[in-house]
């Protein structure tokens, strides 16, 4: 498995989504999927950290925003969809992390302090919450995943999963007769990429040449006649530590969602100012025709400002050239009336939804093929967690072989 092709991604379970997460998160998704070995999860437990005290919840949060998801085009025949807690590796995996993982490591992730400040009405003074940049490490880590599509503010969370990756393999990469190994493996690859390897490997280790570091690598991924298990040897003699057991992910940063609540506002449950993804057309109707508008736009005959307007966000994100520029000339000169400007973006988001309920009703209607589809890929993600952790336990001198 080429880690650098692999993605893991997740959410908590909050319910049904809305069209913030529709554009800045499902999109990318439904792209990523044909490109790219994709595993889609609910973070269940990651739910729990701030939820403990009532998890009530959480399952029927679960099934409705797995429905959102296939609704929006993700594809269980393309990507790998399950629920955390299905695969209870995941907390294993995290339990042997954090005897290694320094306490001052999980201290300065910001949103460990900014989230005690934005929920102050619940006591999160608990391992859990402390721990759980940890078990979102895990997660990134129990799948070798190469590539995580974040938001910037989230990339504090891969370079920590970056940190643990790396210590792990300088502290259990070490096998024994690992420069040997390292060194006959070498020999297969051929007397012209063997000499190229060294050459870097040198370049890198006695100048910190990271070019010729990156050519390395390349190197060693083009190459087909080594075993995977050399392929990752060589990987940490290249960069002067052991093999590589468990691979440093890469950031994958997303666009920042455009996506406006109806007032003006990012889109959030939190603000109340969302359109569901599978919400009724009618109330979609009613809700946009309720927004509010340029508040110096008081009379019909008053002209007003689009950039002080809240529909106008809208128009940026569902409006061709034509009717931006329509609104523009329209508003600023009195010539259309705000109902007016609104009805093409009523038109443009019930023409997005339309295919999205059309395939939420086929699941709606049919819980257990849900089900279905999450047993399926929860019995993959066990398969790929259980290879995982056969290497992690190994590593850790915990096989206990007869």
């Amino acid at each position: 498995m080429d880690s650098q092709r692999r993605i893991l991604s997740g959410m908590r379970p909050t319910g049904r989504l809305h069209l913030g997460h529709y554009h800045g998160v499902l999109k990318n998704w439904v792209n990523l999927q044909h490109n790219y070995d994709c595993f889609f999860f609910v973070a269940d437990w990651h739910a729990l950290t701030t939820h403990y005290a009532d998890p009530s919840d959480i399952e029927h949060h679960t099934w409705d925003m797995v429905i959102d998801w296939l609704a929006a085009g993700v594809n269980p025949g393309s990507s790998t969809m399950f629920i955390q807690s299905k695969v209870p590796e995941h907390a294993e995996l995290h339990l042997l992390l954090s005897m290694m993982t320094p306490l001052s490591w999980l201290e300065r992730v910001p949103s460990y302090k900014d989230q005690q400040e934005k929920l102050k009405d619940r006591d999160l003074s608990t391992y859990g919450f402390l721990g759980y940049p940890l078990l979102q490490s895990a997660d990134i880590l129990m799948y070798r995943a190469g590539q995580v599509p974040v938001g910037e503010d989230q990339v504090s969370h891969i370079e920590l999963t970056r940190e643990l990756a790396r210590r792990f393999n300088h502290i259990y990469g070490r096998e024994p007769g690992f420069e040997d190994m390292a060194e006959a493996a070498i020999k297969k690859m051929g007397k012209k990429a063997a000499k190229l390897y060294k050459s870097m490997r040198k370049s890198f280790m006695e100048q910190g040449d990271t070019e010729a570091l990156a050519k390395g690598r390349a190197l060693l991924d083009d190459q087909q006649n080594i075993t995977l298990g050399d392929k990752e040897r060589l990987l940490g003699y290249l960069e002067g530590s052991g093999k590589v057991i468990l691979p440093e992910p890469q950031a994958l940063l997303t666009p920042e969602s455009k996506m406006p609540g109806l007032d003006g506002q990012k889109m959030s449950k939190s603000y109340n100012n969302t359109i569901a993804l599978r919400e009724e057309s009618s109330v979609v109707e009613e809700k946009i025709k309720r927004m509010m508008t340029d508040p110096q736009r008081v009379r019909l005959t008053d002209p007003g400002d689009p950039e002080k307007c809240p529909v106008w966000q809208l128009h940026e994100v569902y409006s061709d050239e034509d009717v931006k520029d329509w609104v523009q000339k329209g508003c600023r000169s009195a010539g259309i009336g705000c109902l007016d400007c609104k009805k093409p973006i009523i038109e443009s988001v019930l023409k997005e939804q339309a295919p999205i309920h059309e395939r939420a009703m086929e699941y709606e209607n049919n819980p257990q093929l849900v089900k279905n589809i999450i047993k399926e890929g929860s019995e993959k993600a066990r398969e790929e967690a259980r290879a995982t952790l056969i290497e992690v336990r190994d590593a850790m001198a915990l096989s206990y072989r007869s």
